[in-house]
């Protein structure tokens, strides 16, 4: 075997691998990968791997497509690489070109007619495979499917199979139909009259006889009939003027053997109120729709029939922009109504009507008469919102369609904003409640009415719970803060923003002294202050909330202390340490202030006598019979750890050291000097 130290000898062993695995690769493949290729030719040298077929891999590629009638091309002739890059063992799909690029390296843009000024959309958007496979199909043309049912991927069904059909459709769309381009409009494969004259002639009687003797080989047949098909009889549009459907063409064109037999008897809106009165159809409205103020009837509906209700000349919404616009473009959350068939006129009437904008009714009234559950609601709620109450309902939704969820005219905070102006500039504080860095005001606050004040979605502390669930669960055997337990977070807290961290309402030292004044009496008159109890930095030891450990400290005894107590945390743990210091620095210091020094519960010799008997015989000798009560320990000891013995300094004078106190100080009846 190689080893590490032999480079040569390694290279070696890997080419004589590889060249095993190339020999059991070859031969497992046997004569096949000489005459697989996909049309039965000869292979070609410059496919695949080491000279293999595609088909080696892609058996169930060869399976599903070589027995199809029509095979592409490129594909009859082994020409994967046409189309493909080589892609080895890793599967993936590799084309060399992107979309229709591909297709028309082969297919000239001029002879699929991709450069006429009409150009089949799925082709626009370079999607050829939207209707061809690219591969082999049982169809001609490669398409996906039976012709009509590759264009029914796109155009409803249902258009083209009502009652009575197109006869041309039971040969498939390309009977008038260019599929890929074309100079005419809706890709028609000539001029529209004369595609229908094809098959229609003039001249013959029952045309002429259907028409009223009118000449209507000179005008456009599809603006009476759906060139498809049509639940009317003679494919008449679903929406038939009346004059129409009784061939009554004279009631307002000239005489068919007149000059101009397409004439009209009266211009504009008079000729249309020779039939429809324009009083009962303003009725009592006082605003009304300027087309029909102005007798431009024809801007909405067609003469003589129409795909749509009324004679519209476009669906519902569609129709009304193109004057109205604007409107045009989708949103992300549209109104119902106005996405409806009926669409605009859900809401406004077309002609006239009482009310701005055309409405059909009172805006409040308008909304409700849909959203009912909304306004019983507010109706009910003890504190309801001023614009849902006044019924002001466009003050905040949009009621054509928005990209903001609940149809809003904007982001939440910014449709809340448009009156409560003072918000905005109040809420730039250095910390933001969540749902207000969010815009999301509704998080807390019910849009349109609720049973609790400030229009909360839920009760003081339970609305804060819904966000806060695990800070607030309980901790059994802990200690709790009282405005925490009886859920007054806004005693503490301002919903919305602060300067201070944590939502604070105010600095967190005026917050607590608000209720805890004689910690901040004792802080300002004692000796000596604990820091943090001075700057008013009371959560540097206290958690506001709760905690497992009593007088809500954040952390046990001598940890917390030793946080910022680093010197000492050194010490004891480089030396022995004093028995009362490592269980709990408040059983001789004070935590806040005290009026002895170093904030020392009582002067230092009582402290320390609350553990060490200063009037036994041992005690005297050991410290020269001085009198205790002019002691201070604490120049000689110290009180947390040390390394000596006895806990003296580290530091310490050679004769106190050697225990010779005599060498300096004068022993005078015990009393000391």
């Amino acid at each position: 075997m190689p080893t590490r130290g032999n480079p040569v000898r390694a290279l070696g062993w890997i080419a004589l691998l590889l060249a095993c695995v190339s020999v059991g690769f070859q031969a497992s493949s046997g004569q096949e990968s000489q005459r697989r290729v996909l049309g039965g030719g000869a292979p070609n040298a410059t496919q695949g791997l080491g000279g293999r077929d595609c088909l080696a891999c892609h058996k169930p590629f060869a399976d599903k497509y070589l027995g199809m009638k029509n095979v592409h091309a490129v594909v009859r002739e082994n020409k994967c690489e046409e189309c493909h890059l080589r892609h080895g063992l890793v599967a993936k799909l590799a084309m060399k070109r992107d979309g229709n690029e591909l297709c028309t390296s082969c297919h000239s843009k001029d002879d699929i007619g991709l450069n006429k000024p009409q150009v089949h959309t799925a082709v626009k958007s370079g999607q050829c495979v939207m209707c061809h496979d690219p591969h082999a199909s049982n169809t001609d043309s490669l398409l996906s499917a039976e012709p009509r049912a590759v264009c029914y991927q796109c155009h409803e069904e249902a258009d083209y199979t009502q009652e009575v059909v197109h006869k041309p459709l039971e040969t498939g769309c390309a009977t008038c139909h260019s599929s890929h381009g074309a100079d005419q409009p809706n890709l028609l494969i000539s001029e529209e009259k004369a595609l229908c004259l094809s098959c229609h002639p003039a001249n013959t009687p029952a045309l002429n006889t259907a028409h009223g003797g009118y000449p209507v080989d000179q005008v456009s047949c599809s603006s009476c009939h759906s060139p498809h098909s049509s639940a009317q009889p003679g494919l008449l549009k679903t929406s038939v003027h009346a004059p129409v459907a009784g061939a009554q063409c004279d009631a307002c064109h000239t005489s068919p053997t007149a000059d101009k037999p397409f004439a009209v008897n009266l211009t504009g809106g008079e000729l249309c109120a020779m039939c429809h009165e324009p009083a009962a159809m303003k009725g009592e409205g006082t605003v009304q729709h300027v087309p029909f103020k102005d007798g431009e009837c024809l801007l909405c509906h067609s003469p003589h029939a129409s795909s749509n209700p009324t004679l519209l000349k476009d669906k519902g919404s569609q129709l009304c922009v193109t004057c109205h616009t604007g409107r045009e473009g989708g949103v992300s959350f549209a109104h119902s109504p106005v996405a409806s068939e009926q669409g605009c006129v859900s809401c406004h009437s077309p002609h006239s009507s009482d009310n701005p904008r055309l409405l059909t009714m009172d805006t409040g009234a308008l909304c409700s008469s849909c959203h009912t559950a909304t306004k019983e609601a507010i109706e009910k709620a003890e504190t309801p919102h001023a614009p849902a109450i006044a019924e002001d309902c466009t003050a905040c939704h949009d009621p054509h369609g928005s990209n903001v969820r609940g149809i809003l005219r904007n982001r939440t905070d910014r449709v809340c904003y448009t009156c409560h102006t003072d918000a905005e500039a109040n809420f730039l504080k250095t910390y933001a409640h969540q749902p207000v860095r969010d815009g999301g005001c509704a998080t807390c606050h019910q849009p349109h009415g609720s049973n609790q004040p400030s229009l909360l979605v839920a009760e003081g502390s339970k609305l804060c719970e819904s966000c806060h669930t695990e800070m607030m669960k309980p901790i059994e055997g802990g200690a709790s803060h009282m405005p925490f337990v009886e859920g007054m977070c806004l005693t503490c807290h301002n919903p919305h923003a602060s300067s201070v961290k944590g939502l604070a309402a105010d600095t967190i030292g005026a917050l607590c002294v608000a209720c805890h004044s004689d910690v901040e009496e004792t802080v300002t008159s004692d000796r000596s202050q604990h820091p943090p109890a001075l700057a008013g930095d009371c959560t540097a030891c206290h958690n506001p909330h709760q905690t497992a450990l009593p007088r809500l400290l954040v952390a046990k005894a001598p940890d917390l202390c030793l946080t910022c107590h680093t010197e000492m945390k050194l010490a004891m743990s480089d030396g022995r340490v004093h028995p009362p210091a490592a269980r709990d620095c408040v059983r001789c210091h004070t935590p806040h202030s005290s009026a002895e020094n170093r904030l020392l519960a009582k002067p230092v010799v009582e402290t320390c006598a609350e553990c060490h008997d200063l009037r036994t015989p041992a005690f005297g000798d050991k410290h020269v019979q001085i009198d205790p009560a002019v002691m201070r320990c604490a120049r000689c000891h110290d009180a947390h750890a040390s390394k000596q013995e006895h806990f003296f300094k580290n530091n310490v004078h050679a004769p106190f050291a050697m225990k010779t106190c005599t060498d300096c100080h004068l022993s005078s009846g015990g009393k000391g000097q």
